[in-house]
């Protein structure tokens, strides 16, 4: 048996193309959920959903920028018309170049902002307007350990991911009265293309190094390592879980 209440329900993930995303959505596939890959890329988002139908699934790529919002309102209207009502949303998208604040300029911040919190707010607008007046469904936010303890290197995106904290929050007490639960994962250094984009030579491996003996388990989170939590909270295993924040960092940060 696995987690309840997934089978044939419909899960959208964005940013589902690869990394983190791509993990979840082959975790949903496992327990039978259908999969709405949402991705910039459209070719990653297409590739990770033929592999989900060649293991016996079901999974549909979505080619959007969730950054503009009638993308969004039209990607969202195309998914329920196609797959059905969403029972999950899964606000995983992210992006980000590593400079310290005072060398950052408002391109990049327009940007980070753009992509980080436009695009959760576009996503959260266009599908719980539907999950409300349904009277169901779980949101599930990707933020960020830079959110919580700060992130060198990593200020606007840490801004964008704080402020999806405090927002995932208010929406669940928004939203409590429908019964809609709204809870945060905060990955810690995970290996990804985003991760790996920080640290090019001698530098990246310096901070990578650094980063292993700091993490109390000895290593960099994976993909996979996340997907679980992410599972559970889409699940009726979850069903009086709202409002909460957990960090998957191999014991890095351990916050109240």
């Amino acid at each position: 048996m696995g987690m309840k209440g997934l089978r044939d329900k419909i899960a959208v993930v964005t940013g589902g193309g690869s990394g983190i995303g791509a993990a979840i959505c082959r975790r949903f596939a496992e327990e039978g959920t259908v999969v709405a890959i949402l991705d910039l890329n459209g070719d990653a988002a297409e590739q990770v959903a033929a592999e989900i139908r060649a293991s016996g699934s079901k999974a549909k790529a979505y080619t959007v920028d969730i950054s503009v919002q009638d993308q969004v309102q039209r990607t969202i209207e195309a998914v329920e018309a196609e797959l059905g009502p969403i029972d999950i949303l899964v606000n995983n998208a992210g992006w980000d170049r590593a400079a310290p604040f005072l060398k950052t300029d408002k391109a990049l911040w327009d940007k980070v902002v753009a992509i980080n919190l436009y695009g959760p707010l576009n996503m959260h607008h266009a599908v719980l307007s539907r999950m409300a007046q349904r009277g169901r469904g779980r949101v599930v936010n990707i933020a960020s350990d830079a959110a919580r303890v700060g992130s060198s290197g990593e200020s606007v995106y840490a801004f964008c991911k704080g402020g999806l904290v405090a927002f995932s929050k208010t929406i669940a007490r928004e939203l409590a009265k429908q019964q809609i639960n709204v809870n945060v994962v905060c990955p810690g250094p995970t290996d990804t293309p985003l991760f790996r984009s920080f640290g090019e030579g001698e530098q990246g491996e310096k901070l990578r190094a650094a980063l292993i003996r700091a993490i109390p388990f000895g290593r960099l989170g994976k993909p996979e390592d996340l997907a679980g939590i992410v599972v559970f909270l889409g699940s009726d295993e979850a069903s009086f879980i709202t409002g909460q924040v957990i960090s998957v960092s191999g014991g890095l940060t351990m916050v109240g």
